[in-house]
């Protein structure tokens, strides 16, 4: 082991970055749908010997320290995130241009953030156990930037790799997902120790033993939690949650207006396994994220078709494009919504997106890129707007609901409103877009944890999967698989009472990577200047 470690270490040049950029690839089998998170055994020790071989380099390190980091994230962001190609080949003679510029692109520009992490811990390097917390805490910092900065994107942050088995995600319940990304780090950079020179590190096995007890204790507490809290279920709500499976380009096409509605209506009254006689019992039916072609209150007859297919104590809670001021749809702006609809085709609620997606959604920058002939992947000019406030709806026959599109689900610590706890989240998405690939696992996964940081029940409505109903501590009441047509009939989970998490946030998570810099400063200031 100690000739792998020095080789890690002297390596140099394009040699030493290609180590990087494998481990950092390598990194990604850690998230779902493989969830092989034992390879980042493998691969953040290997990021430690990398920091701890740019120490010869010039400025301490830290320019070398900066490109190991960015490589790795690279790596790792290319790898874990290439289905994002999918969604420029909807419309290929458009978009098809754009592929290679943005699966190379943003994985490039999220290895900023990485590099960023990489050269802080650097900074604060020092020998022994301590420059694992080091990279830990700066990793994690990187990592909420990552999550917060320009509106966010904290998908695949580190800590997901702690979400598998269902017993390890229970921590999230505590520390939520940036206490899990640190615990994380830590965790599986442990054993660089064990590369250490014994006359310089006393006990290098000690920092593996505690980690690995660490996991143990997390995962101790994970089924102490799963046994004490069973599913317990809301009386009388029978959800139906319809799956229709549609290519986007027929969504996106008027003409087709009258095909999408005929495949809705008779897909949702179609019999199901857990339910003989189509709709009879069904109290609430959930379509997924903007199934129609067209302004659904603006189209009379469409919505009669929804009132006929409702029974007297039914509603559809399901996704629509709105328009901001119907008396002038030519100049009006277009939310992406949520309607409740009754029985009398009724509009009783509606929630509008606050938390859109940039490229897909709106343009950054935009009249500029505009100029340039660039425009949304969902071709509505000028974008989405955005709803002032995540707010709760009402939802006849139901407890109230959290209403969250798409990745809304993996924001957590933003979408809750101040005042009533909701009963459960109603999530509706659209990962057909990214095709039969990584990316719809790994969305559903995030959406789990957030259901367990939060204690809700969640309800998940996807156009192409997965679909599914969730209990609060994250268990899969019943679900429909990727790319499949069909019909799910479950019942809806009760709320637990809120975890730490949904009470007090992040605060957790902040006090521990607070310490966590504090004790390498200290060390750090101890140390001599070079290492």
């Amino acid at each position: 082991m100690t000739r792998l470690v020095h080789a890690i270490v002297l390596s140099w040049g394009w040699r030493r970055l290609l180590i990087a950029f494998a481990a950092g690839a390598l990194s990604a089998l850690a998230m779902a749908p493989f969830n092989a998170s034992p390879v980042l055994f493998l691969t953040f020790p290997t990021l430690v010997w990398l920091i701890d071989g740019a120490g010869v380099g010039r400025q301490g390190g830290v320019a070398a320290a900066a490109a190991i980091g960015w490589w790795f994230g690279f790596g790792y962001f290319l790898a874990g995130l290439y289905w994002i190609g999918y969604a420029f080949l909807v419309d290929a003679p458009d978009f098809g241009w754009l592929l290679p510029i943005a699966v190379i692109g943003l994985p490039a520009v999220l290895a900023v953030y990485t590099a960023l992490g990489v050269t802080l811990a650097r900074l604060l390097w020092t020998k022994g156990a301590l420059r694992v917390v080091a990279l830990g805490a700066a990793l994690t910092a990187s990592e909420w930037l990552r999550g917060h900065l320009l509106t966010g994107f904290p998908w695949n942050a580190f800590g997901y790799a702690l979400t598998a088995p269902l017993a390890l995600a229970q921590a999230a319940s505590v520390f939520g997902i940036w206490g899990l990304t640190f615990i994380a780090i830590v965790v599986f950079a442990s054993p660089a120790t064990l590369g250490d020179d014994p006359a310089e590190t006393r006990r290098p096995w000690l920092p593996l033993a505690l980690g690995i007890a660490v996991l143990v204790a997390l995962s101790g507490f994970g089924v102490w939690r799963l046994d004490r809290t069973p599913t317990r279920l809301v009386e009388g709500v029978h959800l139906r949650i319809m799956q229709p499976n549609l290519q986007q380009d027929v969504r996106f096409n008027y003409s087709a207006k009258q095909e999408v509605m005929n495949r809705y209506i008779a897909l949702s009254n179609r019999a199901s396994s857990a339910q003989v006689q189509g709709l009879s019992e069904t109290t609430q039916l959930i379509w997924p994220e903007s199934p129609f072609p067209f302004f659904l209150t603006r189209e009379a007859d469409a919505l009669a078709q929804i009132s006929n297919l409702l029974r007297q104590n039914s509603v559809l809670i399901t996704g629509a494009m709105r328009l901001a001021d119907p008396d002038n749809p030519a100049q009006s702006g277009v939310y992406n919504s949520i309607y409740v609809i009754d029985h009398t085709g009724s509009i009783a609620a509606v929630y509008d997106k606050v938390h859109l997606v940039p490229f897909g959604e709106y343009l950054p920058l935009e009249h500029i890129l505009e100029r340039l002939g660039l425009e949304e992947l969902t071709r509505q000019r000028g974008g989405f707007l955005a709803g002032d406030r995540h707010r709760l709806i009402a939802v006849p026959g139901a407890p109230v609901a959290l209403p969250l599109i798409c990745y809304e689900v993996i924001f957590p610590d933003e979408v809750m409103p101040p005042g009533q706890r909701p009963g459960w989240i109603v999530n509706l998405t659209n990962d057909g877009w990214f095709g039969i690939s990584t990316g719809p696992y790994q969305h559903f996964q995030q959406a789990r944890v957030s259901a367990i940081e939060l204690g809700l029940p969640l309800a998940r409505a996807a156009n192409t999967g997965i679909s599914a109903v969730v209990d609060p501590l994250g268990r899969i009441v019943s679900s429909l698989p990727l790319g499949a047509e069909g019909v799910l009939d479950a019942p809806l989970p009760r709320p637990i009472g809120a975890p730490i998490y949904a009470r007090v946030g992040d605060a957790p998570a902040f006090v521990i990577i607070l310490m966590a810099f504090i004790a390498v400063a200290r060390r750090r200031l101890r140390a001599k200047p070079k290492i």
